[in-house]
């Protein structure tokens, strides 16, 4: 009987080091992740999905984990590898968040809407930020991020293996593309607006240029905000729908390989 309980025992231990492992490598990725990472979201809630998270991923990640448990000698530093590891992803995927944003903050200068019909946010953003922010999210969660997330938590263990820091030339290179790529996205999904400013400031010109005597300002103002909002209103749909190709076939091929 004794026997059984030491069994039992030592398989307990091995289970809750496979949980601990996982969950520093989930929860770190969990603080950046969107939808289910943002600052909105009250941290019991944060904590309660980074522990369902770490249920879903934990028994495809044992099997890798368990000959590294029982063979590591440097425990600690084994486990700041897997929370640098998490943060590593957590940012990554974080960026499309990002791309959103900033084509926000472009559209909005670009309409002379950077300033007005703001809301009460935790990130300080313009109003069309906000709007492809939280349109985005939501339409992303409704097709399945979680699930995708999952995936990449799971596959992160062929690219990142346990027992060791994550290589920087790896990570470095891997972030500097997906920046680059980040920043592409961004001013892609801003392009029917920086074209409509573009075509209203020549306009103008040539408007001012032909009747000086005219406060083309005051005439041109209300003018480009009407057509912001309304190109928002044209554009969103069509934009955002391309912001989820784009994370998508992102998490389809996180790390670029096989």
């Amino acid at each position: 009987m004794t026997e059984g309980l030491a069994d039992i025992l030592g398989f307990g231990q091995a289970a809750l080091m496979v949980g601990l492992a996982t969950f520093l490598r989930v929860g770190a990725a969990m603080a950046l992740l969107p939808a289910f990472g943002e600052r909105s979201i009250p941290e019991r809630i944060r904590l309660a999905l980074a522990i369902a998270f770490t249920l879903i991923v934990a028994p495809a990640a044992a099997p890798v984990l368990r000959p590294v448990i029982a063979g590591t000698q440097t425990l600690p530093l084994w486990l700041f590898g897997e929370a640098i590891a998490g943060l590593a992803i957590g940012a990554v995927i974080r960026l499309f968040v990002l791309a959103l944003q900033t084509a926000g903050t472009i559209a909005a200068q670009s309409t002379s809407l950077a300033q007005i019909f703001g809301g009460q946010v935790v990130d300080p953003q313009p109003a069309m930020g906000h709007v492809l922010w939280v349109g985005g999210l939501a339409l992303a969660v409704m097709f399945g991020l979680h699930v995708r997330l999952a995936e990449v938590m799971i596959l992160s263990y062929a690219v990142f293996p346990p027992g060791v820091l994550p290589g920087a030339g790896l990570v470095s290179d891997w972030g500097i593309a997906n920046i680059s790529r980040t920043f592409s996205l961004a001013f892609t999904l801003a392009a029917p607006f920086v074209i409509a400013s573009l075509i209203y400031n020549v306009a103008l010109g040539v408007i001012n240029k032909a009747m000086p005597q005219l406060m083309v300002a005051f005439v041109g103002a209300p003018a480009i905000t009407l057509g912001g909002l309304i190109l928002l209103a044209l554009t969103a749909p069509l934009l955002l729908e391309t912001w989820r190709d784009a994370l998508f076939a992102f998490l389809g091929d996180p790390f670029g390989g096989p």
